[in-house]
């Protein structure tokens, strides 16, 4: 066994001749444990939301998002795209047109007269319900079909948000059509003839889709591709084309694929792509978190520096003995440095286990609630997702932060003492 270790740890758990100095040790421990312990669960608790977030992304988001680089739109037959849909790890592959319009609700007999800018997005009706996992959990009308459009019949259907439905017509029911209005791609605006400068068509609400995420809830309206080709004057063109892959394949590898298949010509987005700005922001919130945590980690070493002080105060006849024995100056600094990172190892050890012990307790019981009564939130109590990645780096960022606290105090006070 190393030597300068042998001796750190027996200082470590003997009796010495100040009970204060074993009090301090045991106080430098703790103090590390507690800062581990928070670094472990406030992490946790922020994967918690990330997870969660990500998971409401299925709900609407493709797997796979292909998108034009230039422009809005590309050609449906375009020869990469059809090479695309043919792959044999796409499971599902949707074309899609979307783009804005004015939605204005009319009610002469209850008086209602709304408008609301909204993002029209049509979807082949066949193939959205196998796009999206649950479908019955975005449907509001569980016992009413997915369709928007009747086959044979001239009504045409859409589905908006469940937030968008109360802008426009309150809390009552939508038995009226949903009059939708978008620019003329070709001509140029005549203010004072509005019918020739835009394009109108109506639709009936079949049902109402609720996704938990306000940008969709209040924006959003589904409706078939046919009508928003007619809607937009996009006939042979499509927005995007939206895939979800097949559960046995590699999906880093076949999105690597379906990007070199592409070129410069499409972008290729996973659903963390396409919401960028959200997960850049929750891991910007994350890192700072971290840091924060990290300069409270560095005030517990201090205990460590004090403990440290006055053991090798304490110990001064040993040092006396161990140099007449033949040891050097540097096993007898070597000793007091060991003990510091023993006890910085030790606060480690301790702090990761009762963290992973809170954040098993949030798991199973939600000790910490988001509000006094149940439903009020999407989520009762905070989330908590455990990252083994996480625990490694918590686990580095203590023994880093420790090992360098104790260092220069260490040799600064052996030399003295050697002296």
């Amino acid at each position: 066994m190393n030597f300068p270790f042998y001796i750190a740890r027996r200082y470590l758990f003997s009796k010495k001749s100040t009970n204060v100095i074993n009090i301090i040790s045991a106080i430098s421990v703790l103090g590390v444990a507690v800062a581990t312990m928070a670094m472990v669960v406030a992490l946790s608790a922020f994967n918690g939301f990330s997870d969660f977030v990500g998971g409401l992304f299925t709900n609407f988001d493709p797997q796979l998002k292909i998108t034009p680089v230039e422009g809005k739109s590309a050609p449906a037959d375009d020869p990469v795209l059809q090479k695309v849909k043919q792959l044999k790890e796409v499971e599902v592959a949707m074309e899609c047109v979307e783009d804005q319009a004015l939605a204005i609700y009319h009610d002469p007999q209850s008086g209602i007269d709304r408008q609301a800018m909204v993002i029209v997005k049509g979807v082949e009706q066949d193939k959205f319900p196998l796009l999206v996992h649950n479908i019955d959990t975005l449907l509001l009308d569980k016992t009413a079909p997915f369709q928007v459009r009747v086959p044979n019949i001239a009504i045409k259907l859409c589905i908006p948000g469940k937030n968008l439905a109360e802008i426009l017509v309150g809390n009552g029911n939508i038995s009226h059509p949903i009059y939708l209005f978008a620019p003329k791609r070709e001509g140029q605006y005549d203010i004072g003839d509005e019918e020739e400068a835009f394009e109108m068509d109506s639709a009936y609400v079949s049902n109402v889709f609720y996704s938990q995420r306000a940008e969709f809830d209040s924006k959003f309206i589904l409706t078939d591709i046919g009508f928003a080709h007619q809607l937009f004057h996009r006939q042979g063109e499509i927005s995007s084309l939206e895939l979800r892959l097949r559960d046995d394949c590699n999906f880093d590898k076949t999105k690597a694929k379906i990007k070199e298949m592409v070129g410069t010509k499409y972008d290729v987005k996973d659903r963390y792509e396409q919401q960028e700005d959200t997960f850049h922001i929750m891991n910007i919130e994350k890192f700072f978190a971290y840091i924060f945590l990290t300069f409270i980690l560095i005030v517990a070493c201090f205990n460590i520096i004090g403990s440290l002080s006055m053991l090798i105060i304490d110990k001064r006849n040993d040092v006396v003995t161990l140099r007449n024995l033949g040891a050097t100056d540097r096993q007898i600094t070597r000793i007091f440095l060991f003990e510091g990172r023993l006890i910085s190892a030790i606060g480690a050890v301790l702090g990761i286990l009762l963290g992973l012990l809170l954040c098993w307790l949030q798991q199973q019981f939600g000790i910490v609630s988001l509000g006094r009564s149940e439903g009020s939130f999407v989520l009762d109590a905070y989330p908590i997702s455990v990252h083994p990645i996480d625990i490694l780096l918590i686990f580095i960022t203590v023994l880093v932060v420790g090992f360098l606290s104790v260092w220069y105090p260490v040799r600064y006070f052996s030399k003295r003492l050697l002296k």
